[in-house]
């Protein structure tokens, strides 16, 4: 037998990208643990990708090109080969885009991995064809458009040094569900003396560990920063050299903030004033503040201007000036790597239109001139993970709808396919990584064969360009040349930063402090300072200055027949729907539920464990009770995004969301849903 351990990364769409070290037996991975060599993962690995080995060898493995046997939605294929399926797929998108237009075809990927080779593989392709442009807005665009319209940059306070805050305050962010390594930094700050607090709607794992726990309810935030801000102005806890040094726009800013002291703000949000004041006050007071910004609380319709209200409070108080103080969201602007070279923009043969991610159901069902007649699906389960499922299982049963779905695992999406593309695992490839929540750059060489017959992105997006004809120099171009082209930038953060020392495999932190004010050398705003008045924002109709407007689910809009707020955060054994096929994890989970408080139990006489019909104007979706404090009053939870067969009933979760987008940044809205909840039977 032989044994080796190779290096790897977690290709899944979390903050953490760990470095892996897997063991490899007779050219079968059977164990994967964390590398003790990285400086942020520390040799940790979440239990989901310690048994990756299940999820690789999974029985839903898809191994072999397959060609649609039954009706679409009954998941029957036929074997066939991969020059068949290339000459099907060729065919088909070259027939519909000569008679509809290029336009008529759509790519849809998102974040089935976050390797920068393979993520971006399709996009030179889909260009050169004329396709219509996927805007992937589902997750972190409104907070973006928040972060870079106060910040400029998206960059934030090193977890790595917050050891030095003394006040560490997680806001929307279950961190023991989605940031286990950053955890680890939370620690290490508590055991120098930090105290913890933790705002979010429910009390989940991260709840459980603080020392403050704020309950406001889903979609007030921002009413919440607001009053904070009121307490901090108010009382002059804020630092006045730093904000008229390093700020742009505070008396607009003070207006609107003073509007809201902690009576107001807790009549809105469900927080007690007495709370509110605790905190602005102990905020005020720490030497170091930081604050770890969540993504969830982004996903409602006012959520890109609650992200504004939120991260303007650091600029009260200095707290970047300060060693272990500030705040962080993503790291993305960190590595500034050359998309351009790798994704083909100029090869569009005319400007295309765009289309949200979001809006899928809409788009298979009402889009016109041209309609969408192809869809090709890669990285992404639309079948579960959109929102509005019905209009989207509508539009993927759409006999004039051909699917093709590049895929590793037999998904919900699979079903509806006209073609199905056997893909690689990160473990069959190689790939670039850079992280959302640490600043260290990585390289994945491929640690076993390819399974089957499956290939990666790039391998199927090249042999489809020469299928097509496509004869540009980018369709040919190596991971080698590719990985070049990305670090062909002159920019300080990846100064010294080659392509012989990233294929080491080892972790490369990018130029960037470890320690100190990540905006030492200003913010990358017009102004070059913090701005709580934002022109950018104003010049396009929208509010300069962060403020709270009442989400159009939220809880000020309930009626008697939707009365209960529906939230649907992540759980601990699934990232989206990636692990819907490992078995250990659906056992672990144990089955579909929904958190509901024994106040709105009791009327309903639900009990718990008794299968209950959530629904709403869009659908409907049966769950099992779990009747219990930890949710308040008038809020329902249910964690996580079960693949939908696994549901009694077989709809999910997003029957009940909406495609309706943010304030900023055309985000979903996935958190904000208005309900009702009943007993079957």
């Amino acid at each position: 037998m032989t044994r080796e351990i190779r290096k790897t990364v977690c290709p899944h769409d979390c903050p953490d990208t760990c470095s892996i070290l897997a063991t490899v037996e007779d050219g079968r991975v059977t164990i994967c643990d964390g590398d003790p060599d990285h400086v942020f993962t520390q040799g940790g690995l979440c239990h989901k990708v310690h048994r990756y080995a299940e999820r690789i060898y999974s029985p839903l493995r898809v191994l072999h090109p397959m060609r649609r046997a039954g009706g679409k939605g009954e998941g029957r294929f036929v074997r066939i080969s991969w020059d068949e399926a290339l000459g099907e797929v060729a065919d088909r998108l070259q027939a519909i885009a000569a008679e509809y237009g290029g336009e008529s075809v759509l790519p849809f990927s998102y974040g089935g991995t976050l390797g920068l080779i393979q993520r971006k593989a399709g996009h030179a392709f889909f260009h050169r064809l004329g396709a219509s442009r996927l805007k992937r807005n589902i997750c972190d665009t409104a907070a973006e458009e928040a972060w870079l319209a106060t910040y400029g940059l998206n960059v934030g306070t090193d977890m790595e040094g917050i050891e030095h805050s003394d006040l560490v305050i997680l806001w929307g962010i279950n961190a023991v569900h989605t940031n286990i390594h950053g955890m680890h930094f939370v620690k290490r700050a508590r055991h120098n003396g930090a105290r913890l607090v933790v705002i979010d709607p429910y009390r989940n794992r991260t709840a459980r560990m603080a020392d403050v726990h704020l309950m406001p309810r889903p979609s007030t935030d921002a009413a919440l920063a607001l009053g904070i801000a009121c307490v901090l102005i108010q009382e002059g806890r804020i630092d006045r050299s730093y904000i008229e040094a390093n700020t742009f726009g505070f008396d607009a800013y003070k207006r609107e903030a003073l509007q809201y002291p902690p009576e107001r703000a807790g009549e809105i949000t469900g927080v007690p004033p007495e709370a509110i004041r605790a905190l602005a006050r102990e905020y005020g007071r720490a030497r170091a503040p930081f604050i770890r910004v969540g993504n969830g609380l982004q996903r409602h319709t006012n959520g890109g201007q609650a992200i504004r209200a939120i991260i303007c409070l650091p600029g009260l108080v200095g707290a970047f000036a300060r060693p272990g103080g500030g705040a962080l969201w993503e790291t993305f602007g960190a590595f500034p790597v050359n998309f351009a070279a790798i994704e083909g923009e100029d090869l569009q043969p005319h400007p295309t239109r765009e289309v949200n991610m979001v809006q899928l159901g809409d788009t298979l069902l009402t889009l016109d001139r041209p309609p969408v007649k192809a869809l090709f699906v890669y990285q992404a389960n639309p079948a579960a993970n959109v929102p509005d499922q019905s209009k989207v299982v509508a539009g993927l049963r759409r006999e004039d709808l051909f699917t093709v779905v590049h895929e590793q695992i037999h998904t919900d999406t699979v079903d509806y396919a006209d073609i199905v593309l056997p893909a690689t695992t990160s473990f069959e490839h190689a790939d670039l990584y850079r992280s959302y929540g640490h600043y260290h750059l990585q390289f994945a060489h491929p640690a076993i064969p390819p399974l089957g017959e499956a290939r990666s992105n790039l391998q199927l997006f090249q042999a489809l360009a020469e299928r097509m004809g496509f004869t540009e120099p980018i369709f040919k171009r190596t991971t080698e040349e590719l990985v070049r082209d990305l670090l062909a930038v002159d920019h300080p953060y990846l100064a010294g930063i080659t392509y012989d020392r990233v294929v080491s495999g080892d972790p490369i932190r990018v130029n960037f402090p470890r320690v100190g004010d990540p905006f030492a050398a200003g913010f990358g705003t017009p102004s070059g300072k913090l701005e709580f008045v934002s022109q950018r924002l104003a010049d396009r109709g929208l509010p300069a200055v962060p403020g709270y407007v009442p989400a159009i689910e939220g809880h000020e809009r309930k009626t008697p027949e939707y009365p209960l707020q529906l939230m649907t955060p992540p759980s601990k054994d699934f990232l989206n729907t990636s692990f819907g096929s490992v078995e250990r994890m659906v056992r672990s989970e144990g089955k579909p539920r929904l958190k509901i408080n024994p106040a709105d139990a009791k009327p309903r006489e639900i009990a718990h464990d008794a299968l209950v019909r959530v629904s709403n104007r869009r659908g409907d979706c049966l769950l099992y009770a779990e009747v219990t404090e930890d949710v308040p009053p008038g809020v329902l939870v249910a964690e996580s995004i079960w693949w939908t067969k696994h549901h009694p009933g077989g709809k999910g979760i997003n029957q009940l969301t909406s495609q309706r987008l943010t304030d900023l940044g055309e985000c979903s809205t996935l958190h904000e849903n208005l309900v009702n909840v009943a007993v079957v039977g």
